[in-house]
């Protein structure tokens, strides 16, 4: 039985990784995946960071539908909701430390990729978009996480913040209500999460409104440039505890 004071640290936890991520622009599940493992195991984690996600992305829809590029969203979409239900699928037969040590190598090199080439844009073509979709959702089912490679897919296409925000979000609801459905069927979500998963109903709006308060009165690029480092560290933190 979780205690009170636990869960309130989850909960505090997961608002942090919320408004974090959407500042960042990176999305709450690279700094979510690895706190909640200080709770739960791996799989139980892949399960509570889907239906968080898809609290998270109802919000948003919620607030910038009419701005859809339905086109563009079922160019990214379809393939990363094929490819994540077979990363979801394939949790169950990965060791969990290995898992977590995997984790841990991909967010160090995606801080890095994102340090290093600072303005990457993948260039706007309809394969470039599908491959993007469909690589982004893999690692969404595998690790958890997958919505930077996803982003930069999408900055190509030069869309509007609006827009940006509305696609994004469909694509995801999309990605994590399909991994979801996988995680459940295959155990990942059971009653002793139940009461996290409520308070993340919370957690997800509160977060991401505060966020999109923080990003009016800093720079993105600047703020941007801390989460990457935050990254490297949380990445290199999951992987030493893995070994």
């Amino acid at each position: 039985m979780t205690s009170a004071m636990e869960l309130a640290l989850f909960l505090a936890l997961g608002l942090l990784a919320e408004i974090i991520g959407t500042v960042g622009g990176f999305g709450s599940s690279v700094f979510f995946v690895p706190m909640a493992q200080l709770f739960f195991d791996y799989k139980v984690v892949l399960g509570i960071t889907g239906i968080f996600h898809v609290f998270s992305n109802s919000a948003k829809l919620a607030l910038f539908w009419r701005s859809i590029d339905h086109r563009l969203a079922l160019l990214i979409g379809i393939p990363s909701v094929t490819f994540v239900i077979l990363g979801a699928y394939l949790t169950a037969h990965i060791d969990s430390e290995a898992a977590q040590l995997s984790l841990g190598i991909f967010l160090v090199l995606l801080a890095l990729l994102f340090l290093l080439v600072p303005k990457l844009i993948i260039k706007p073509t309809n394969l470039n978009a599908a491959t993007g979709g469909g690589i982004a959702g893999f690692l969404a089912g595998l690790f958890g996480t997958g919505g930077a490679i996803r982003g930069a897919t999408m900055v190509g296409f030069n869309l509007s913040k609006n827009v940006f925000v509305a696609t994004s979000a469909a694509v995801d609801f999309a990605v994590d209500a399909s991994r979801t459905v996988v995680y459940a069927n295959q155990g990942y979500i059971g009653p002793e999460v139940y009461p996290h998963i409520a308070g993340l109903l919370g957690v997800a709006i509160i977060g991401s409104y505060i966020g999109k308060l923080i990003l009016a009165r800093i720079s993105q690029e600047q703020f941007r440039t801390i989460v990457l480092i935050l990254i490297l560290g949380v990445g290199a933190f999951t992987a030493y505890r893995a070994i």
